[in-house]
Formats: structure tokens, sequence, C-alpha cells
């Protein structure tokens, strides 16, 4: 295999990012092999034609669009943030479902007066009156100024910040933020208000990828096939339980009528009916065992249908994966490429 059919993965470094991105993986059958936390590179030895580079979340973006790499997992926000119409960056997957958070605006709880984005508008004017600019601090710069001219909100002014942006408040050198937050529990030590209406973006890990580099290999292409459809066959098994129960009968067309004709609800006989086979215990008996695939929300209700039809022995499992008949990830992915 020559080294243009590597496909180059770029995974956070740390933190939670990191964290979920292994544990994602890992579910999926493609655990990643790094040595040692201080190495920038590993390994996925279920896909040999993989190398992992590991970097910071904040600087993913940009190795991705410079094409260092040609896949990269980061959060929503900071792509959000650095994306540009003509660079070469695609958003394949913008929910892997991990690393949620938001972007928000936040002011002083001393603020009493303010308290929704109507409220803010109006004291960006007062401001004006008196020959100032809100100064926002903020590292979403491009995000922020976008989102508040959206809102007709100009007069304000966006203050660069190094360290805990939550304290620039009360250190004197912006009025308020505008930052990420998952709990909230920061903004309120720093005496820190959310406003309504004031969320810029909800954010958590996404896979994005270099749109020239994937188009023109093949081996590229055909290896991120395989990658996006374990990821997306492991997340789709999350929705679902295979239930399996002993049912007592003449034949096994005799209890797939039964399940089929007596299901008060839609989405209690499976995927597409259920799967009956003969149980073979070495005694003469009728008992077979009649197996359904529903929504995990289903699952008692489907157990209610399998006992009315004399079920019983009832076993419950989940899948590790569930295929469809072609990867939606995927074909949404090549028409992005296209």
């Amino acid at each position: 295999m020559t080294a243009e059919q590597i496909l180059k993965i770029a995974l956070p470094s740390k933190g939670a990012l990191e964290k979920g991105a292994m544990n994602l993986l890992s579910a999926c059958g493609l655990t990643v092999s790094r040595p040692s936390e201080r190495q920038y590179f590993g390994s996925i030895p279920a896909l040999p034609q993989v190398k992992v580079l590991f970097q910071r979340a904040a600087d993913i973006f940009t190795k991705v669009e410079e094409g260092s790499v040609d896949l990269g997992i980061t959060g929503y926000d900071v792509v959000s943030e650095e994306s540009q119409s003509d660079d070469d960056v695609i958003v394949i997957w913008d929910k892997l479902g991990y690393g949620k958070c938001e972007v928000v605006l936040a002011v002083p709880e001393s603020w009493v007066d303010v308290s929704s984005i109507e409220d803010l508008a109006e004291l960006t004017l007062l401001f004006k009156e008196k020959g100032k600019n809100l100064r926002i601090a903020t590292k979403y710069n491009n995000l922020t100024r976008k989102w508040l001219y959206e809102k007709l909100i100009v007069h304000f002014s966006l203050v660069a910040v190094q360290g805990a942006m939550e304290a620039a408040p009360s250190m004197g050198y912006a009025d308020m933020i505008a930052d990420v937050t998952s709990t909230g529990t920061t903004l309120r030590e720093n005496r820190l208000k959310r406003i309504e209406g004031g969320t810029l973006l909800k954010s958590q890990a996404c896979l994005i990828g270099n749109k020239r580099l994937l188009q023109e290999s093949e081996a590229k292409l055909e290896t991120t096939k395989v990658f996006l459809e374990l990821i997306e066959a492991q997340m789709e098994s999350k929705k679902y339980v295979s239930i399996t129960a002993n049912v007592d009968g003449k034949s096994a067309d005799e209890i797939g009528d039964l399940l089929m004709n007596k299901s008060g609800l839609s989405g209690i006989t499976g995927l597409q009916g259920p799967t009956i086979a003969k149980v073979y215990s070495g005694e003469k008996n009728d008992w077979y065992a009649a197996t359904i695939v529903v929504k995990q929300e289903m699952l008692l209700p489907a157990i209610n249908h399998l006992r009315k039809v004399g079920g019983t022995d009832i076993t419950v499992s989940s899948p590790n994966y569930v295929f469809g008949s072609k990867s939606q990830t995927y074909e949404a992915f090549l028409e992005k490429l296209n």
C-alpha cells in the first residue's frame, strides 16, 4: 500500500472530545492504538490502511483544511467558527452524539434589566448614545459577529482574551462574553447569566473531511466508506433490541399469523416481521422460537405482545450493529463530495 492510499484521521489529543472519540470508535470495532499519551501518532488495527494523528481539537479543522489529514473529529463549534465558503472542508457527520455544548451570550448577574436578546439590543444603543461600544469577550469572533449582525445588533466590539473567558467582565476588560458552556456551572461561579434567545450555536463532536483529497483517491474513499458504515451501524443499533420467546404452537405459520394479526400497536412485530424457528429439545414438542427486533421504546409493549400469544422464557439482547440495505451516511457524503 502506497502512502497516497493511506487514510489519515485526526483525533482530539485530550479532554472529553478525546475520550468520546476513543469510546465511539472502540464501540464500532475500530479501537485506536496509542502506545503513549505523549505520542502524536496511532493506528487502528482493524483498519491497517488508516493512520491516526492526535491534535488539539481547536487545530483539527486547520489540519483538515490544509490537507495534512483527510478526516478529523472535532467540535462543531470549531468548524462553525473556522469554515469559509471557499475552503475544502465538508462536514460529513455533524452529530456524533457526544461532546455536547452550546455557544452562548452571558452577561453579569448584576444586569437585572438585561434578560433577553431584545434587552441586549437596547443596551447596545444606550452604549452608542454615550459614545461607547458594548465589549464582548470571545474566541468565536466570526460566529459571534455573524450571529449578532443577523439579529441587527451592530454596535459592539469583540475583545480577544487569553485565559479564562468568564473572568473578563469582573476584570473590567469586557462587558460580557460569548463562550461555550455545557452545564452552566462555570458561568454561575463567575456571577454570569445566560440571556433568553442568546444561544449562538448548539454543538457536539462532528466528523469533517477534506473534499479535494477524498475526491482524488478511490482507495481513501473505500476506507472512508468502511469507517462510516461501521459508525452508522453501531449508532443505529442503539435504537433497537432483539427479543426472543419460546411459543407453543402447531406450526411456524400459525405463530407468525398470531403475532401479526394480534398486534394492536405498530412497530411491535419486528423490523420486517417476526422470525420463527423450530425448537429441538430432544423431546416431542411443538415449541418454536419467535424473534423480533423492535425500537427501544417498544420493548415492554413487544414483550406483552409475545406473552399474549403464549410466549415464555423471553430473553432480550442488544445488537452490536444494525446495517441497512446501504449506508445513508455514505450516500449523503458522496452527494456532498460531488
